[in-house]
């Protein structure tokens, strides 16, 4: 008859576990002790492919360098490839937030392959005389080095959908930029009006804000590609054979299909948690420039009729359980929150790295928690901002035109005509009685009308080809 469970055993005591199960007794003392989020590693596939990389980059170096059999090492290695196909993934049951630095981590991962590796060789599972999670997968190995490794290929992994979603929403913006660029319209600085623009300038503003968050992004992730592997517990290199690390990191790069580097003092890059510090502080810039775009477009779209409306907004949802026919800025004030999100991620981030301690940062699994989760929402706000925003906007042409006739900030251009005190008499006068600049000069008999209306063609194209001279109406 199959057995139901297996007993297995560490320097702590036994455990029954199903006799079925992929992970060992280290993994399931996690389980128990670190109920925190009751988001597993395995809702973070890109983080288990990354340790799994790493062991399979380490296993590898280690048969090259004869420090373990051709069979075992074939067997862990096609255990690691079994889970980079997608399969497995379900074993992997450690809370992502978790004491210990990411050793149960670590040892969730080494428990994995070791039972797939038995499975292979047509040993039971839990059986580690025959691959151990310790002696053979950790083999050279340590958390402080192999858990570091890995956050940062997750990270470097999670970039390109990132940074795909940042350039469809950049060409998105330019092509609305291009579409309204003969929309003339107030600018505005205080939320007072200020000078004419077009309503495409303000766009290609927005447009020119994600390109220059795509570059900051990328050039961030770069420090990511630098790692600790072959340091083991505090850098030291203990336990681990003469030209692994290089021989290692050669590999991982072969394997994960980024450029990595071994660092250049592994001790200090063992403790060292910078690189993260400075990649969040870029997600963070990202999330405050995109939050301020969507402040933006829900400004220029409020009303319709008793806001800005400048714009319109895609109608996606009724707005009101009370109010019909209200619709409101839904996916601009999702994005908002996203973004509060990702700020406040930033903070936890900062404070962890703070904490680090001697030769180790033990608050490195709330790190790469908080990464890993503001880079995912933040990935999917741009999309949704994208497709169901932005693709849809219009131009309220009629509504824009209007209200600048209806303001005084003709006045600016007159300036460098008449002198600002002159323009400032000239917009107070328009205020107060209710006309446009244009109407106000043309009653006081400053210039002719012909005068007037080059000047203000000229505004409006945004030309600095006026006379500057004082008075040369």
């Amino acid at each position: 008859m199959t057995e139901l469970y297996r007993t297995e055993v560490d320097f702590l005591g036994e455990m029954h576990l199903p006799a079925d199960t992929l992970y060992g007794i280290q993994t399931a003392r996690a389980r128990e002790n670190f109920p925190i989020t009751g988001i597993p590693l395995s809702q973070f596939p890109v983080l288990v492919n990354a340790l799994v990389m790493v062991k399979k980059a380490c296993v590898l170096t280690n048969r090259d360098l004869d420090s373990i059999d051709s069979v075992r090492a074939n067997a862990i290695a096609a255990a690691c490839d079994s889970i980079l196909s997608g399969a497995h993934h379900e074993a992997f049951v450690v809370d992502m937030i978790q004491g210990g630095a990411g050793t149960s981590t670590n040892m969730n991962v080494n428990e994995v392959i070791a039972n797939l590796a038995l499975n292979l060789l047509e040993r039971p599972l839990g059986d580690y005389r025959h691959v151990h999670p310790n002696d053979h997968v950790n083999l050279s190995q340590s958390t402080n080095d192999v858990y570091p490794t890995a956050i940062r290929l997750a990270v470097l992994a999670q970039c390109a959908p990132l940074i795909e979603a940042q350039a469809r929403l950049h060409q998105t913006l330019e092509s609305k930029a291009q579409d309204f660029s003969t929309v003339l319209k107030v600018g505005r600085t205080q939320l007072q009006d200020a000078v004419p623009m077009t309503l495409g300038m303000e766009f290609a503003t927005f447009a020119a804000t994600i390109k220059g968050d795509i570059a900051y992004v990328t050039q961030q992730s770069e420090l990511l590609k630098t790692v600790n592997l072959g340091g083991t517990a505090i850098g030291t290199g203990i336990n681990a054979p003469a030209g692994y690390s290089e021989l290692a990191v050669d590999r991982l790069s072969e394997i994960s299909g980024f450029d990595l580097s071994v660092a250049p003092n592994l001790i200090e890059a063992t403790s060292d948690v910078s690189a993260l510090v400075a990649f969040s502080s870029a997600l963070k810039q990202t999330a405050i420039k995109l939050s301020k775009i969507c402040n933006d477009l829900r400004l220029l779209s409020s009303g319709p009729r008793a806001g800005l409306g400048e714009i319109r907004l895609p109608a996606m949802q009724p707005g009101s359980s009370i109010m019909p026919g209200k619709v409101n800025p839904v996916i601009p004030e999702v994005v908002n929150q996203v973004a509060y999100q990702v700020i406040g991620n930033d903070l936890t981030i900062a404070l962890a790295a703070e904490a680090g301690q001697l030769q180790l940062n033990a608050m490195e699994p709330i790190m790469v928690f908080n990464i890993l989760q503001s880079m995912r929402i933040m990935t999917q706000a741009i999309k949704v901002l994208t497709d169901r925003c932005v693709a849809g906007i219009e131009a309220n042409i009629e509504r824009c035109g209007g209200m600048l006739a209806d303001t005084a900030i003709v006045s600016t251009a007159l300036v460098p005509l008449l002198g600002y005190e002159e323009a400032a008499r000239i917009a107070k006068l328009a205020v107060a009685r209710n006309q446009t600049v244009s109407e106000t000069v043309q009653d006081l008999g400053i210039m002719t009308s012909a005068r007037l209306d080059e000047v203000t063609r000229l505004a409006y194209a945004f030309s600095p080809t006026l006379d500057t001279r004082h008075g040369k109406a």
